[in-house]
């Protein structure tokens, strides 16, 4: 059980997404969450009236699906991990309110290269784009890492879960690619956290690729009906469930582990099959 711990779950866009299938499991499970959703800060500048617009709209369905789904009681706060003085904050305001986190889910992902499910060639990727998708998809790993532990948020002996899947290390049907390679940046800086944060603060990093799902906005946005089909059709136990995902993370988050390090797979075995 999660007694009086309490988790940071970061990349909830709707009440389908797989982070908001955590939060619930770690809620039935007697923790307590803090939620965070990209949306407008005091610290974005210069916004044109469209990205503002869709910050907002971003949010606003982020609020709701907590409420929604978690009750009106959540700590619910807009994070943007670009930001360095958005983290700040955010840091600072748990801090006042004297709460401590037990670990996190690193859910965050995006990609500009991807739109209505047609992906841009490698090739083609612009520096920028590729930056922008490494920087907001795998590197804020680091920077929220950080943040927590420069403010004494970030507990010792907590768990950190990395959410990646089976495209980060090998050419999938299913083709992301730019976000595939910041997924794979995103698991070794895992497991250069496990061992950092390991050794100074007893803190556990693990990283979960889990089955393709159309359930989320990521997962519509990029895969198609056949993609899901195909992986449930191949994989010796079918697709996993969002179920299954937040099960897994709920135990790598249990303090009574001695797990770090690891790449998990929660895909029905999908990664077994060439």
């Amino acid at each position: 059980m999660l007694d009086n711990q309490t988790f940071l779950i970061t990349g909830i866009a709707d009440e389908n997404s797989l982070a908001m299938k955590t939060a619930e499991k770690i809620l039935a499970n007697n923790g307590k969450v803090v939620c965070t959703g990209l949306g407008v800060t005091p610290f974005h500048k210069n916004l044109s009236e469209k990205a503002e617009s869709f910050l907002n709209k971003n949010y606003e369905d982020f609020e709701n699906a907590c409420k929604k789904v978690l009750g009106n009681d959540v700590y619910t706060a807009p994070l943007d991990v670009t930001l360095p003085e958005s983290l700040s904050h955010f840091a600072d305001d748990l801090k006042t309110k004297n709460i401590k986190l037990n670990g996190f889910l690193h859910a965050i992902a995006m990609d500009k290269t991807i739109r209505n499910k047609s992906v841009k060639p490698m090739l083609e990727v612009t520096a920028e784009e590729f930056n922008d998708t490494m920087n907001v998809s795998a590197f804020s790993l680091v920077t929220l890492c950080h943040s927590l532990l420069s403010n004494g948020v970030l507990q010792n002996g907590a768990s950190i879960v990395s959410l990646s899947y089976i495209a980060a290390e090998k050419v999938s049907f299913f083709p992301y690619i730019n976000m595939s390679i910041a997924k794979a940046a995103l698991e070794r800086l895992t497991i250069e956290m496990a061992y950092e944060l390991g050794k100074k603060y007893g803190i556990r990093a693990n990283a979960i690729r889990f089955s393709p799902y159309m359930g989320s906005k990521a997962g519509n946005a990029t895969l198609k009906v056949e993609d899901v089909e195909r992986a449930n059709r191949i994989s010796p136990l079918g697709n996993a469930l969002p179920e299954d995902l937040a099960h897994e993370i709920v135990h790598l988050f249990r303090k009574e582990t001695r797990i770090t390090g690891e790449i998990r797979h929660v895909d029905g075995g999908f990664h077994i099959m060439g």
